[in-house]
């Protein structure tokens, strides 16, 4: 079982982070950070260094770069029980319709999915 989160940089990617750093915490289950773009490295370290002075068990896989696709198969491969999405606010014609990568996370997903925003 695990917490499975993807790595954006965006305001929408950290709340993520910060949600699924607080699950992951409360059920005592690792978690799993799926890194799809991180072109020089930087955004990476920064996460290992504070997931490690946290404490909470992790892993850093990578990904294909289709972050839907990476973090449904992530989830599936890790059993997870979780995964934690970021979304962004959106116009009332907007929230008829969700991005389309949140809407294939949350049709293909093999387990729940919470959507935070900023």
């Amino acid at each position: 079982m695990a917490i499975v989160v993807g790595l954006l940089s965006t305001a929408e990617g950290q709340a993520a982070l910060a949600a699924a750093k607080r699950e992951a915490r409360e059920r005592s289950v690792p978690l799993t950070v799926v890194v799809t773009r991180d072109d020089d490295g930087v955004q990476t370290r920064a996460v290992e260094e504070d997931l490690g002075a946290s404490g909470l068990p992790f892993s850093v896989v990578g990904g294909t770069g289709d972050l839907a696709e990476d973090l449904v198969r992530t989830a599936q491969e890790a059993g997870a029980e979780l995964i934690v999405v970021g979304l962004r606010r959106r116009s009332p014609v907007g929230k008829l319709i969700l991005g389309s990568g949140a809407q294939r996370i949350l049709l293909e997903a093999p387990c729940p999915v919470l959507a935070v925003k900023p």
